[in-house]
């Protein structure tokens, strides 16, 4: 069909048409999904899985967002290389292998680390040509509610039409008002990736998930390292029991923990970092190290997206707000993942994907957010899901607990791994699991038979009596299971 309109001809054939005014191709989908970290990218494939129109606009040349790129798989490869090597110095011996002192080549490590992006990060591209979704590399931004511009590096632009749009921006790295990040010595979690060298002191600010991580690298590879945290306790959001566990474990590892310390002053000069702060008994305390890791959380990022356009609400924090379907106050636009409230989770971003994608298609999917899992990767590994036991006194909840040590395991023995253990809450009437959290060996795969016998809504019995192969470290959760329940653990 040909529609005149002055000098413009418009023609329309399938979901194309061709405008002769800026000689354009426009698309028109189902479902455009603004950025392509874990939770852009599933919904875009979920979306062609469920017979919709996809498109994925991503402003970087790779795809994958924070996670893939500059956050979870860079920093769980070198995780595991700065494992490996402490292993090397501190246990191969033990297990009878008996090498020269081991060294680091600290460029081929970095290098393992961008093989590792590079292939996982052409993972997504492969995806997204097995799934028919059609890729735009730009910055998308909002002409109204069911148009994007896609301006691209060239500066040439082009727009796109979508019946509904996705909004999975993910965030950005935090910072504290007076710090000036020069991204060489004052970093963030994105430099501290990519580092030159070993740091000989690195001072980290913020004792949360991403600074303890961070911190374990670069202290297994022989860097002195200061966490400086402001509330009374590491990892703040998780059960006390398991702050206090992870913080002696890594106490006797050898990073320095300075909590209840308030930060009002980072400084560089030449090589030296000097960081101000100030104590829980008012006094001045001064760290002076040569590289500092601010890791005080991160932000929503919606820059360049033009909200202000299409009206799209925000709360104080920058993120967009939504009801409970992930719909912002424009009804065929959503938002996902980092960029809306709750836990900043790799993990909830991919969940909310599938669940908008659902929505659109026509079914009714849900999401239990009590039930995503948090994991910290230090080692031991840290995981919980549900009600830490503060909650549960918030909430006058009447529970039960059980706990049971890794050391007792003879799996945890045998592999010398024998820090941690796991800690089961339960209903003092009911016997239903309502929050597990665990320190030791293998905490982030362990953590997903409670997410699923939370799921279901198993009681602390049930754990108990599911037979459990034997030597695992999984037997520590039927342990704790049955010592939440009769207070009776067969092995302690």
């Amino acid at each position: 069909m040909k529609f005149k309109d002055g000098k413009s001809v418009i023609i329309i054939k399938n979901n194309e048409y061709f405008c002769s005014i800026n000689n354009s191709i426009k698309m028109k989908y189902d479902v455009i999904v603004i950025g392509s970290g874990p939770g852009g990218y599933i919904s875009a494939v979920r979306a062609s899985q469920l017979g919709l129109k996809a498109a994925i606009i991503e402003k970087y040349a790779t795809m994958g967002g924070t996670c893939l790129n500059v956050g979870c798989i860079p920093s769980k490869a070198l995780l595991d290389s700065s494992h490996h090597y402490y292993d090397a110095v501190k246990h191969f011996e033990e297990h009878g292998i008996l090498i020269d002192p081991p060294k680091i080549d600290f460029t081929k490590m970095i290098d393992r680390k961008a093989t590792v992006v590079e292939q996982t990060t052409g993972g997504i591209k492969y995806l997204m040509d097995k799934n028919n979704v059609d890729v735009f590399e730009g910055m998308g931004s909002f002409v109204d509610a069911t148009h994007v511009k896609i301006t691209k590096n060239d500066g040439s632009d082009e727009t796109i039409e979508g019946t509904n749009i996705i909004i999975a921006t993910g965030s950005k790295p935090a910072s504290l008002p007076f710090i000036e990040l020069d991204k060489e010595r004052i970093i963030t979690s994105t430099e501290a990736l990519k580092l030159p060298e070993i740091p000989k002191h690195l001072v980290v600010i913020g004792g949360g998930v991403i600074g303890l991580e961070l911190g374990s690298v670069y202290k297994r590879l022989g860097a002195e390292v200061s966490v400086i945290e402001y509330m009374d306790k590491i990892v703040p959001g998780m059960d006390t029991d398991i702050s206090k566990e992870l913080q002696k474990v890594l106490k006797k590892q050898g990073v320095k923990f300075f909590t209840k310390h308030a930060v009002n002053n980072v400084q560089r000069n030449g090589k030296e970092i000097t960081v101000k702060a100030t104590n829980k008994k008012g006094e001045d305390v001064v760290f002076k190290g040569d590289y500092c890791l601010v890791s005080v959380g991160r932000k929503a990022y919606t820059n360049g997206l033009g909200l202000e356009n299409i009206g799209v609400k925000v709360n104080e924090r920058g993120q967009i707000e939504t009801n409970d379907h992930l719909q912002t106050n424009v009804s065929n636009i959503y938002a996902i993942g980092d960029v809306v409230k709750g836990a900043m989770l790799a993990h909830k971003a991919e969940e909310e994907g599938v669940v908008v994608a659902e929505l659109i298609a026509g079914q009714k999917p849900h999401i239990d957010y009590n039930l995503i899992p948090g994991i910290v990767y230090t080692w031991p590994e840290v995981a919980a899901v549900g009600k830490t036991e503060q909650e549960l006194k918030e909430a006058s909840i009447d529970y039960k607990s059980g706990k049971f040590s890794m050391r007792a395991l003879g799996r945890s023995r045998a592999s010398g791994d024998i820090d941690g253990f796991v800690k089961v809450l339960a209903d003092k009437e009911t016997d239903e699991v309502l929050g597990v959290h665990i320190v030791g060996a293998r905490a982030a795969d362990l953590i997903m038979e409670a997410a699923v016998a939370m799921e279901y809504r198993a009681s602390a019995e049930d754990l108990a009596r599911i037979c459990h192969g034997h030597p695992t470290y999984s037997e520590a959760m039927k342990e704790a299971a049955k010592a939440a329940w009769d207070g009776k653990p067969l092995n302690a």
